[in-house]
């Protein structure tokens, strides 16, 4: 075969079950031989897409698709300013992409590029939310049924549900949270749950980075008990020197790393060894050739990875996420918000659950299709985000 080169690079956006995604598609110089990837920012999806269309485009036409490493940086370093979620979730499509092409071009799933399998599925953990705890506890014993065995337990959301604020009039519009009644919740949350489904099974929780550092360190310690598989987001990037003083204080496994763009963000809390489990959002990095990396570099300080894998990420995205966990030896758990069966007719080839533990399919590359004329039917929204506009009882804007 002559060497194969990039002819086209096109964005389709779609919203088939509520949340915007994108995917870029790399068509090649070899009929028939295309590639897909996510560069899913679902509140920011028209700045995402104008990169891809407009600079990445232009700039990667011509060139040959098999020269990922050199490509990725090429992407990265061309605006000159770099690391940013719109920039890197271009880069990402483009890259997962050529990713794909390159395990079609081989006859190989990617999870065989990358050094082949250490485990044949991937274990995942669901989200177990409630208005009332015997409502989560339900919400459990479902998923339980369903054979997984690491549950995230929410009471009431991100942030819980504030009740009796004392808010200034004329505060603005927003979502208003407390966070004393939100740590006191999530301690009555785990003790209930625990209660009722014992020590069997492994439950998670996100704090979502809704309180302050020595809140942060409050909590964990007060859930050590409860033997949390591990707490996520205590912190925001710009706290994260605190980990250190919660790594001296508790023993309560920690994870964190799905707002995290720049690499500066989390080699420290890797090499340090303040944190147990990895979580960036891989198109958030810039793509699966970052993400690989940055794998490998977690097994060297025995960090496990805990990939983000929420309902805004496309089909696309969730297999990359379950082609690294197949291969690394450094895994740790999936975040896995599901795939319905909307988007599993739209994205054929998607990763499918089995009892607790996700599976890609064998075929080369990702092994995902995407029904274009379908993805057609169901367009973006454009309204403003509402769920980041979070507040404190005084009105104060606060991190989501």
């Amino acid at each position: 075969m002559s060497i194969v080169k990039i002819r086209d690079i096109r964005v389709i956006n779609t919203n088939p079950s509520g949340a915007n995604l994108t995917v870029v598609k790399i068509e090649t110089t070899e009929p028939g031989l295309y590639g897909l990837g996510c560069a899913t920012f679902a509140y920011r999806y028209k700045a995402v897409t104008l990169v891809v269309e407009e600079y990445l485009r232009p700039l990667l036409i011509g060139r040959s698709v098999a020269d990922i490493e050199d490509l990725w940086h090429l992407m990265n370093g061309n605006a000159y300013w770099r690391n940013g979620p719109i920039s890197n979730n271009a880069i990402s499509g483009v890259d997962m992409a050529l990713w794909d092409i390159k395990g079609k071009m081989a006859s190989m799933p990617v999870y065989d590029l990358l050094g082949g399998k250490s485990r044949q599925g991937a274990a995942v953990y669901r989200h177990a939310d409630g208005a009332t705890l015997d409502e989560v506890v339900e919400n459990v014993h479902r998923y339980k049924a369903q054979g997984v065995r690491h549950i995230r337990i929410q009471f009431g959301g991100y942030g819980g549900k504030a009740s009796s604020l004392n808010t200034p009039p004329h505060s603005a519009d927003g979502i208003y949270y407390c966070p004393d009644q939100y740590i006191q919740n999530t301690l009555k949350l785990f003790d209930h749950v625990r209660s009722q489904v014992g020590f069997d099974l492994e439950l998670l929780h996100d704090s979502h980075e809704r309180i302050s550092p020595v809140d942060a360190v409050r909590l964990a310690k007060s859930l050590e008990p409860y033997r949390p598989f591990f707490l996520e987001d205590l912190l925001s990037p710009e706290q994260d020197h605190w980990y250190e003083i919660l790594r001296q204080q508790c023993a309560a496994p920690i994870a964190i790393g799905e707002l995290f763009n720049n690499p500066q963000e989390w080699t420290h809390l890797i090499a340090k060894r303040l944190i147990d489990f990895i979580r960036v959002h891989i198109s958030q990095i810039g793509g699966l050739t970052p993400a690989r990396k940055l794998a490998i570099f977690c097994e060297q300080f025995g960090v496990k990875t805990a990939w983000h894998g929420p309902g805004d990420v496309s089909p696309v995205g969730h297999a990359a996420n379950v082609h690294l966990d197949i291969n690394a030896h450094n895994f740790g758990i999936q975040e896995w918000s599901g795939i319905d069966d909307r988007l599993a007719e739209m994205f054929p080839g998607s990763p499918m659950l089995l009892n607790g533990y996700v599976y890609p399919n064998n075929k080369p590359g990702f092994g995902i299709e995407l029904d274009e004329k379908m993805a057609a039917r169901f367009p973006c929204d454009d309204s403003v985000t509402r769920w980041t506009q979070t507040r404190l009882p005084d009105g104060t804007y606060n991190t989501p």
